[in-house]
């Protein structure tokens, strides 16, 4: 049982986080925005902004849903075997795929970031844009990864139940 207390904690404690993350985003962006009147900065606000709102909206979800999706789990082990079959690997499996998606975009974004940066050469709203884009799309590329790491480790213990 520990594995799956395990995973949820873990992903429960991820999710704590992007919101922190998320929170020093909007914070920096409204710092930038109102202490500077310099198309640079809000260019740099805008992605942080942006994603942010991301990291929150999935940091606060998955908090809620983690300790619910605990007890789901323990009880389909306790009570439910079955379900761990036909409900929870199938989820995971999905899980899983999406995190493909996400990689492919963070990737998507973090490129597009890189390219604004090094086409616009002065300080201005666009390249902005591309350092922010760039330091968003590391970060969550840093915080899926671990998140996929651990749902493989966890889809595995459920597949040798």
């Amino acid at each position: 049982m520990t594995a799956i207390e395990d995973y949820f904690k873990a992903e429960r404690s991820e999710s704590v986080m992007f919101i922190l993350v998320g929170l020093v985003a909007i914070g920096l962006s409204v710092y930038f925005l109102i202490k500077f009147d310099h198309p640079f900065y809000t260019g740099l606000a805008y992605p942080l902004i942006l994603v942010a709102l991301i990291q929150l909206t999935v940091g606060t979800t998955v908090y809620l849903r983690s300790p619910k999706d605990l007890q789901r789990v323990t009880s389909f082990v306790e009570q439910e075997e079955g379900k761990i079959e036909s409900a929870e690997i199938p989820r995971m499996k999905e899980v899983m795929k999406n995190f493909a998606y996400y990689r492919y975009f963070e990737i998507f974004l973090l490129v597009v970031g890189i390219i604004l940066t090094l086409v616009f050469t002065k300080e201005n709203i666009w390249m902005g844009v591309g350092i922010g884009l760039t330091a968003q799309s590391v970060f969550m590329l840093v915080l899926d990864y671990f998140a996929e790491q651990r749902g493989k480790v966890y889809l595995e213990f459920l597949q040798q139940l």
